[in-house]
């Protein structure tokens, strides 16, 4: 007889572990077939809006995209494939299955899913899409999620994003008065040496929590960045402000039989107490 002391696998500790200690997680994805198929899909959509042919070697395509396109196109480049991409039924199924796993240990079986991935495309030296450090919390949204962060090339160094790891971003909170007035840059400043700048190859994807102190700086490397970036919490979570809300930005996922038995449950009536 086999007797169990945790709810957990041992795999499921390590990775819970893991990501209580530093706020996030790096893993190979779940399903490398599904990735390459969705960076294929994208590349598609890409050059039809361009008007070019799809290449033999879509990564070479996507790194030295800066050969294709100018800055002043990108955006448009960028929001055309967006929009096609998340319009694909297809879509947001494949991208939960990429890290599935890792989701269903860290948030639960029972999700929410933000109702667009988005898409994040940003050229060497070009300092038009930057994103500061910052932690989602601050505009409404529920400390009860998870990112998933999936590179669509090889990302490293300035080509990639930067975290602070979750120890770290508490003590800036315990003293975040100071900044007032100050503004996001003077808290750069301050943990600067402190940040984690995040190695996360292709096949690989980035589970973290927005808790955490995050963002990106201009991409001095010599490639161009493709990343994808979605929010998943569970499906009971508390949710905060009316914008960001279950049913409107959150979308349900994956509800079990038993809730959805459960929320179409009704008293029966007739009956005295």
């Amino acid at each position: 007889m086999s007797l169990h002391y945790s709810f957990f696998s041992d795999k499921e500790e390590d990775l819970a572990a893991e990501f209580l200690e530093n706020g996030y997680v790096i893993r190979p994805v779940d399903d490398r077939e599904a990735l390459d198929a969705l960076r294929q899909g994208m590349v598609e959509i890409v050059c039809d809006k361009m008007g070019i042919n799809v290449p033999v070697d879509v990564g070479d395509f996507l790194n030295n995209f800066a050969d294709h396109v100018s800055i002043d196109n990108l955006n448009d480049v960028r929001l055309h494939t967006y929009r096609t991409m998340n319009a694909q039924e297809w879509f947001r199924p494949t991208y939960h299955a990429i890290g599935r796993s890792k989701l269903a240990t860290l948030v639960g079986n029972e999700l929410a899913m933000q109702n667009r991935v988005n898409l994040s495309i940003q050229l060497p030296n070009d300092d038009s899409s930057l994103l500061p450090i910052h932690a989602d919390a601050f505009g409404g949204e529920t400390p009860y999620q998870v990112v998933q962060w999936l590179p669509l090339v090889d990302c490293f160094k300035t080509k990639t994003m930067f975290i602070l790891p979750r120890p770290a971003s508490e003590q800036v909170y315990t003293d975040f008065r100071k900044y007032e007035g100050k503004g996001m840059d003077s808290v750069f400043d301050d943990v600067k040496n402190d940040l984690v700048w995040l190695d996360v190859p292709y096949g690989h994807v980035l589970i973290f929590s927005p808790n955490n102190l995050h963002g990106g700086v201009v991409n001095l490397e010599a490639e161009t960045r493709w990343s994808m970036n979605c929010r998943f919490t569970g499906l009971f979570t508390p949710y905060r402000g009316a914008e960001k809300k279950l049913g409107s930005y959150y979308l349900p996922i994956s509800p079990r039989a038993v809730t959805k038995t459960g929320m179409q449950y009704r008293e029966p009536s007739g009956f005295e107490e």
